[in-house]
């Protein structure tokens, strides 16, 4: 079908930070065509070149869209040719129907008036075509994450798109919604329109691409066809990091010592609908330098469960018992939880878990202020060795520790919120999804992280959706299902199969 997408020696600089360097690009049309690279490798740079929110004469080099050169001042632009792109943070208006959302700037209009029939019409016609059984009236923040991606491309679509850009679908979805997503992506090709997927998912990428772009430290490293290179997860983790992975996960000899942290009889009732418990009499034990994990399908209820322990962060109508180190304790607040030794780092780093306009130095201190000040004044100097110790020990990719941490990649604002958590010292951290949307060669520096605090004698809650990282870090594992602990099972025990029976089992029960 020819190439429909030529970028040419694209180069995007900024501050201390040369993003893309001489980067060459091209997609046939019809294809689905990954964009794959560590965090930082300049993935989310590159496509924001192509869709103008880099607009012309902030980089250098060429697009050629279709046969001609283009220069994009904005978004509106590059999607009056035919180009749309989803984020991975969705730009949806949650309190605006599934039909407003779609047609939002792009309004169906009579005589300068929005034609409501017309809207609801081609709303149905477009939700149709991506599979989504939804009244078209329903209000966006009532429907799940999975549904929303679908709104997003149904959005696209009503746009006329040829070539559509998704930035890491599938990072907030659960196995059944990804499939889902990855089916529609070959259906849209079945319609001619070409895609461009960025993921970390490599799974994912070796079910649907036809080609395989890898980007390293802002440069195009190859460019894979399926069907004429040999493709596997190794060679592309390899063109991602620039060595081969012998293991995903680092190894680590336990020593686990006594019971430091107990939760028992724990319930917890949503705080919206009074009599939905949501948390139903779970119990669990971590001991001296132990990595526990808790796994279980999206809506288990893990990361309500630690929210609610973590100073009653989450719920309403708490019941149960919290021993630490032996002795009762009362978490009534997040303070009191920190002041205890128990430490979250929450799964959605963006909105709960940093500043994003603030710089990671303050990022880094702003839990434990206590230990960096002399008669409640903020020592400045004490609060740059810190910021500097840290960048430096968890690699932290930055120009400074002035930068701010919104300008950075995911990957390294990860490790930023793990600065913060291991600054403050605690007994116990509790890890919340701590390597959603970040690459294989970051993961395994956090993994790094982990086992050098589990060393050092701290206790890991460990919450993960990916059972192969649970199987591969975890000492034992908890099993979550509908709210309960459905299973305990040790490394030895632990398989994806052994997981999937406890919640299978669980489910026949209480059916």
């Amino acid at each position: 079908m020819g190439t429909i997408l030529e970028m040419r020696n694209i180069t995007k600089i900024f501050p201390g930070v040369k993003a893309l360097d001489n980067v060459n690009f091209e997609v046939e049309a019809g294809e689905i065509h990954a964009l794959v690279g560590e965090n930082g490798a300049g993935k989310s740079t590159l496509m924001n070149v192509l869709s103008g929110i880099y607009p012309y004469g902030t980089y250098s080099g060429e697009i050629v869209f279709d046969g001609k050169v283009c220069a994009f001042r904005d978004v509106k632009d590059s999607e009056k040719v035919g180009i749309a792109i989803i984020h991975q943070e969705l730009a949806l208006q949650p309190y605006m129907s599934i039909a407003e959302n779609l047609f939002l700037g792009n309004e169906r209009q009579k005589r300068g008036f929005i034609d409501w029939n017309r809207t609801q019409l081609e709303a149905r016609e477009l939700l149709k075509k991506v599979r989504l059984n939804e009244n078209a009236q329903t209000l966006v923040k009532d429907i799940g994450v999975g549904k929303q991606q679908l709104v997003e491309i149904a959005k696209a679509l009503a746009k006329k798109v040829k070539l559509l850009i998704l930035d890491e679908p599938t990072a907030a979805l659960n196995d059944e919604d990804s499939n889902n997503l990855l089916n529609l992506i070959l259906e849209l090709k079945k319609d001619g329109i070409t895609c461009i997927l960025i993921s970390h998912k490599l799974n994912e990428i070796l079910k649907v691409a036809d080609s395989i772009t890898i980007l390293r430290d802002g440069a195009t490293i190859e460019t894979l066809k399926v069907g004429v290179d040999v493709i596997d997860e190794d060679r592309i983790i390899k063109g991602m990091v620039g060595r081969t992975l012998v293991n995903r996960f680092p190894k680590r000899e336990p020593k686990i010592g006594d019971v430091v942290f107990e939760v028992r009889d724990w319930n917890v009732y949503h705080p919206l609908i009074p009599d939905r418990q949501v948390i139903k009499n779970v119990n669990i034990k971590v001991r001296r330098g132990e990595v526990v994990g808790i796994s279980g399908l999206m809506g288990a209820g893990r990361t309500e469960f630690a929210m609610s322990i973590f100073g009653k962060a989450y719920g309403t109508r708490i019941s149960g018992q919290i021993f630490k180190d032996g002795k009762p304790v009362q978490f009534n607040t997040v303070r009191d939880a920190i002041d205890h030794g128990v430490s979250y780092l929450t799964e959605d780093r963006k909105s709960a878990g940093l500043i994003l306009i603030d710089d990671i130095r303050h990022n880094i201190t702003l839990p434990s202020l206590k230990k960096i000040s002399k008669r409640s004044f903020i020592d400045q100097n004490r609060e740059i060795l810190v910021a500097e110790e840290y960048r430096s020990k968890l690699d932290i990719k930055s120009s400074s520790i002035l930068q701010k941490t919104g300008n950075l990649s995911g990957g390294n604002q990860q490790k930023v919120v793990l600065s913060r958590w291991i600054f403050s010292r605690p007994d116990v951290l509790i890890l919340d999804e701590p390597t959603r949307g970040i690459d294989v060669g970051a993961k395994y520096e956090i993994y790094t992280i982990i086992n050098q605090l589990a060393d050092e004698g701290k206790s890991i809650i460990f919450i993960s959706s990916e059972l192969p990282e649970i199987l591969g870090i975890c000492d034992r594992i908890y099993v979550m299902n509908d709210g309960r602990i459905v299973g305990e099972l040790t490394r030895e025990e632990a398989s994806s199969e052994s997981i999937m029976k406890c919640i299978m089992q669980s489910n026949r029960e209480v059916s």
